[in-house]
């Protein structure tokens, strides 16, 4: 079977059926390329990088490292027990729960700020109790992280999950044989070994959330230096300020392209493991 696919891998195609595959996929590259390199041409053109030091600029950056941080660091916390006991455990009902946590991963944007906004809004569903408690989330620092979280931490749950169900069953029973408890287990031999997949969903998360922009602006507001991320000051930046507005693209583009780089490395690292 590997010998077959091997040949058909391998195998040339005439002139005209080649260009038939080429032709398509530059189309698609150029339409996913020109855009990106088009913008980062336009802010190294025209000096846009001096003004990622204005103040406006400069507080939009530090408030999305810092939300976009918390928002991972929660997503860790609470999405690894989680993905564990996805992965470990077959109960009634899974399924249904596994399709609830991948939902905001497909909802749009817009829909997820508005779920937020009537759950924890001042008159949202459980707003009233936070409020009874002097609490208000709604167009706070707060209500960044939450928006943040919500869509992001699906992702490091799927990645944490898969890689907590490829480690081999018969390593886990061994263990099990040993005498390990369903702590010594997590702690000393699954985590060790999903800590890859971890890692690249905490930065699929981290990734996912400095680029949050729908459920924020509608549950947290574009108050400068309060909640106004990086994307909420691009929006605003069309308006007011264009060239800050390419400033930050062009800091987020970078920024993006080097986690996407660093995940890819780790799964590369994952596959030549695998392949030994």
């Amino acid at each position: 079977m590997s010998q077959l696919r091997k040949s058909f891998f391998h195998s040339k195609l005439s002139p005209v059926l080649e260009w038939l595959f080429i032709l398509p996929s530059l189309l698609l590259l150029a339409l996913l390329a020109l855009p990106v390199l088009a913008l980062l041409w336009r802010a190294g053109a025209d000096g846009m990088f001096l003004f990622i030091t204005q103040p406006s600029a400069m507080a939009a950056l530090r408030l999305s490292l810092v939300t976009s941080t918390f928002s991972v660091l929660i997503a860790i916390a609470t999405g690894t027990p989680l993905a564990f006991v996805l992965a470990r455990r077959k109960f009634l009902g899974k399924t249904v729960l596994e399709l609830l946590i991948d939902l905001p991963i497909v909802l749009p944007p817009s829909v997820a700020g508005i779920a937020l906004l009537i759950a924890f809004g001042r008159q949202g569903v459980f707003g009233t109790a936070f409020n009874s408690l002097g609490i208000t989330l709604p167009f706070t620092t707060t209500a960044v992280v939450l928006a943040q979280t919500f869509v992001s931490a699906p992702l490091f749950v799927r990645a944490a999950r898969i890689g907590f169900a490829e480690i081999d069953h018969q390593i886990v029973e061994a263990a099990y044989v040993e005498g390990s408890n369903e702590w010594q287990l997590f702690r000393f031999l699954m985590f060790p070994l999903a800590g890859r997949a971890i890692l690249s969903g905490a930065i699929l998360a981290w990734t996912r959330a400095i680029g949050e922009f729908g459920a924020t602006i509608l549950f947290a507001g574009n108050l400068e230096g309060v909640t106004q991320t990086m994307p909420l000051a691009i929006y605003l930046g069309l308006e007011r300020s264009l060239n800050i507005a390419l400033a930050l693209s062009t800091v987020l583009v970078f920024v993006s392209f080097l986690l996407l780089l660093i995940t890819r490395r780790l799964e590369n690292h994952k596959n030549r493991s695998a392949n030994r």
